[in-house]
């Protein structure tokens, strides 16, 4: 979660929505990014999205399922659905998310019936006060 939390730092130098995430195989970084919604001008180039797309690339893959997957907070329904669709074996996030969060928050993706693969294991609050901290910093600055 450390180098997660790296992740969002860097994204919050960048003036984007400090998220950070990594993407871990057998205890190996395949993968780490950070929100670029503004620098890629595209409002789906979350950590998660781009993070997926590197280690599919990395590692050559359709799936990513010996793969775990570290975000600072809970992620979207866009970002629920490439966990899934991906199948990766473990989600660990920090800060929920009240307002967009789709693991536990609002809908409970577990609980979405005919969905193919889910995470295998879900680890939710690590470092949750951190990560909520570097957020709730970054939008006090925006107002």
């Amino acid at each position: 979660m450390n180098l997660a939390f790296r992740e969002a730092e860097k994204a919050s130098i960048k003036d984007e929505v400090p998220v950070g995430c990594v993407i871990v195989k057998d205890g190996i970084v395949v993968a780490k990014a950070h929100n670029q919604t503004i620098k890629n001008n595209n409002s789906y180039s979350h950590a998660e999205h781009i993070a997926i797309q590197k280690a599919l690339k990395k590692l050559g893959q359709t799936y990513l399922i010996d793969c775990d997957i570290y975000v600072t907070l809970e992620p979207c329904m866009m970002c629920a659905g490439m966990i899934s669709l991906a199948r990766i074996n473990k989600l660990v996030y920090g800060a929920s998310d009240e307002k967009s969060g789709m693991i536990d928050s609002n809908i409970k993706l577990k609980n979405i019936k005919h969905i193919g693969a889910y995470p295998r294991k879900i680890i939710s609050g690590v470092e949750k006060e951190k990560c909520a901290n570097i957020l709730s910093t970054f939008f006090k600055k925006k107002r």
